[in-house]
């Protein structure tokens, strides 16, 4: 598909801190994806530096293949931006909200009643609607974050870690919302920490680490170029294996018995009947499959980012 975005060698400093040093991002027509990276990796900024709120030192973004110039405003109506901060009036109703944000993105009185209807039936907040937000939960709030920032029907979002902060009831509405978007055709970035999603969501990922892009790809792309696509096999015994075993690569620690395979319907079979003929039960067995998540921390490491 082509690109829609296409952000090349961005890089920003803020006095001493290098918030960006040369990172690269391409998103593509109708995609979902997934921008991670560590704390102070620059995710944030380069979302920012897109939505025009903050000014690359070097680098170009371009959209639907036309670089932009700096304040160039026409380019970006066709953007939508949902900050990972709450950007709303608390004294305000969410339908007062909706009508404000509406208004910000140039909605013309017919099109923004119609639209802030649809907007409140989409995020559940219809009974909602005059309540001031100040009495909402940090859930209904997320919602209605992104309903006023994609008001405007944009081509391409940005989410900065919209579903941060929520219980599960929401998070999966928010997902709801996010497949309505992805349905009508519009091309999404999102950030987030919750790798899980971005391993089962996203069509795409990015990782970013010290303002570089130090990896992207599908899941099963990352995988392949970094820790493997092996399964790791345990079974829990019900005492330990007799001396001179395991074989065939697995390793014994008192009853747990580990090992690696690539074809689990064939290397498993083997192992499980050596394991018999020892007279031995099996208690538990468990496949992990590789994860986003030690992908992450394979190419970004396991130290604490603060």
């Amino acid at each position: 598909m082509p690109a829609v975005l296409e952000v090349s060698r961005a890089f920003k400093k803020f006095g001493e801190v290098q918030a960006l040093a040369g990172a690269d991002v391409t998103l593509r027509q109708g995609e979902l994806l997934g921008l991670l990276g560590p704390n102070g990796a620059g995710k944030t900024t380069l979302v920012r530096s897109v939505a025009g709120r903050v000014r690359l030192d070097a680098g170009t973004i371009a959209l639907f293949g036309e670089k932009l110039a700096p304040g160039d405003t026409a380019l970006r109506k066709r953007l939508g931006v949902v900050p990972q901060e709450i950007a709303l009036y608390p004294r305000l109703t969410a339908r007062e909200n909706l009508e404000v944000f509406g208004r910000f993105n140039g909605l013309m009185a017919a099109d923004l009643r119609a639209r802030v209807e649809q907007a409140l039936a989409w995020t559940g907040l219809a009974d909602r609607a005059r309540e001031p937000i100040e009495r909402f939960s940090g859930g209904m709030k997320r919602r209605l974050n992104i309903a006023c920032g994609v008001l405007h029907r944009p081509d391409i979002i940005l989410l900065d870690e919209p579903t941060v902060g929520v219980d599960p009831q929401s998070r999966a509405r928010i997902w709801e919302m996010l497949d309505r978007l992805r349905s009508e055709g519009r091309s999404l970035v999102l950030t987030t920490h919750q790798l899980d999603e971005a391993q089962t969501r996203c069509d795409r990922v990015t990782i970013i680490d010290h303002g570089r892009t130090i990896a992207e790809g599908t899941f099963m792309e990352l995988v392949a170029r970094t820790i493997g696509a092996k399964r790791e096999v345990t079974l829990v015994l019900d005492q330990p294996l007799p001396a001179g075993l395991p074989e065939q690569g697995a390793a014994a620690d008192g009853r747990v018995l580990r090992l690696q395979v690539t074809d689990v319907a064939r290397e498993l079979p083997p192992l499980l009947e050596r394991v018999r003929q020892v007279s031995r039960q099996i208690e538990d067995v468990e496949i992990k499959s590789p994860s986003l998540q030690a992908v992450f921390l394979h190419l970004t490491g396991r130290e604490l980012r603060e």
